[in-house]
């Protein structure tokens, strides 16, 4: 889908997470309305977004006046205030938006978030917690859990594989990861193959699950 194809978003809050997400969005082509009760925060993101409006998400009337029922998708970034992010969710559904994504606090929050409307719930400081646990392995640079246990992770070569290539380390046999891919400095990245010869300052990008991952890392430790 080309930018000009992809569809308006409408984002209710912008403090941290759901500033960072309008932003992100109008980077990658959407039309975004951000609106927010606080002036100073819509003044921040005026020249960020398609526009930035003062207003409170709760009320169906500025819903209405805003066009709230022409989006198909929004985000409610609101997480201090739960019942302002309760009644906002309701707000948006009522208004026959189909794709909410809402961020919740807790699981009870969370709870009530689904039953009144969100489509999505999202924990964003809980999976920032786990993510950065992850990466306290020192040889994990990066960490994406997708649930059931299975992730992809880049992280340094470990040195028992280094100077073989992978259909001699198997991985796969051995250490139940797959090698997706190898970055090396200077270099394009490459889509891994059994003859992909393992350098010393190789970056790899794996999957698996979430402790063999780990594991891999590890070795030579």
């Amino acid at each position: 889908m080309s930018a000009n194809q992809r569809k308006p978003v409408l984002v209710a809050g912008l403090g941290r997470f759901g500033g960072s997400v309008a932003r992100t969005l109008q980077r990658m082509g959407h039309e975004v309305l951000g609106t927010d009760v606080a002036a100073d925060r819509v003044q921040e993101y005026a020249d960020d977004l398609t526009q930035a409006v003062e207003a409170d998400c709760t009320d169906m009337t500025c819903l209405k006046q805003l066009g709230a029922g022409d989006f198909e998708a929004a985000v409610v970034g609101i997480g201090s205030d739960i019942e302002a992010s309760v009644l906002t969710v309701l707000a948006l559904s009522d208004m026959g938006i189909t794709n909410v994504w809402a961020k919740a606090t807790n699981d009870k929050h969370a709870r009530i978030l689904e039953r009144t409307g969100a489509t999505h719930v999202v924990f964003p400081e809980e999976r920032m917690g786990e993510r950065v646990a992850h990466l306290l392995n020192e040889r994990l640079l990066d960490f994406i859990d997708f649930g059931d246990d299975f992730a992809i992770a880049r992280l340094t070569a470990p040195e028992p594989i280094i100077g073989v290539p992978l259909v001699t380390s198997e991985c796969r046999k051995k250490h139940n990861v797959t090698v997706v891919g190898v970055k090396r400095e200077g270099e394009d990245f490459i889509h891994a193959v059994p003859d992909t010869l393992i350098m010393p300052s190789d970056v790899l990008v794996v999957s698996g699950k979430i402790d063999k991952i780990e594991a891999f890392a590890a070795l030579g430790d």
